[in-house]
């Protein structure tokens, strides 16, 4: 599979080149895209470097956007629409994953950001990747206590999820099916209030029981 992977040097933009790095390194071929297409050529060689000579390209919003199977959105909330707007209708259609955060203070969950994602770009949005730091995604693999780490997926299109699970597993993560593209804004406000917590130092993973101690369980 190949991934067109947008991208901005700042903001989630560094969660999309950790993410990138780690797929050139497996095989994908990565296009990545920003707002200065110099920086992001700068930043397409040191990932080139960072995945053992992986090739991993840039290009224009529209020239990423075309790119590949599979389109990646990791920018900031706030520039959501123009980057939209910029890559154009070669989004339409294509699997797309959303891996956006609007941030602790800004967050409304009477605006999700998948659902914009899926209206401005006509693709099929799967909401993922958005519960991590940047340095998890650095990792290979993303591994505590022995458990991997699970990446929730909220997706309505058979296809872009397939290939949103065949990315999480590439990670050496488990991908676990949270719902459809409607409970994408729950994702939204878990990072919200989590991001929160872990600001103010605070064991966000604490405040869950494990699955043995969490009552009866009733499979598919």
């Amino acid at each position: 599979m190949e991934d067109a992977h947008e991208d901005r040097d700042s903001g989630r933009g560094r969660d999309g080149n950790a993410l990138g790095t780690r797929w050139a390194a497996a095989g994908h071929a990565v296009m990545i895209s920003g707002r200065d297409l110099g920086r992001s050529t700068a930043q397409a060689a040191r990932m080139t470097e960072q995945a053992g000579g992986a090739v991993v390209r840039a290009g224009t919003w529209a020239e990423a956007a075309a790119f590949g199977d599979v389109a990646v959105v990791a920018v900031r909330a706030e520039g959501l629409a123009g980057t939209l707007a910029a890559a154009g209708p070669a989004l339409r259609g294509k699997p797309l994953v959303d891996v956006t955060n609007a941030g602790p203070a800004h967050f409304d969950p009477a605006r999700p950001l998948a659902a914009m994602i899926a209206e401005l770009s006509g693709g099929h949005v799967v909401k993922a990747f958005n519960l991590c730091h940047v340095d998890v995604w650095r990792m290979t693999p993303p591994v505590f206590d022995g458990r991997p780490l699970a990446v929730p997926l909220c997706g309505d299109d058979p296809a872009a999820l397939e290939a949103t699970r065949t990315l999480v597993a590439g990670l050496g993560c488990t991908p676990v099916q949270a719902g459809g593209l409607d409970r994408a804004v729950l994702l939204e406000a878990t990072a919200a209030f989590v991001i929160t917590l872990w600001f103010g130092g605070a064991d966000a993973q604490a405040i869950l029981p494990p699955l043995a101690s969490s009552g009866a369980h009733h499979p598919g």
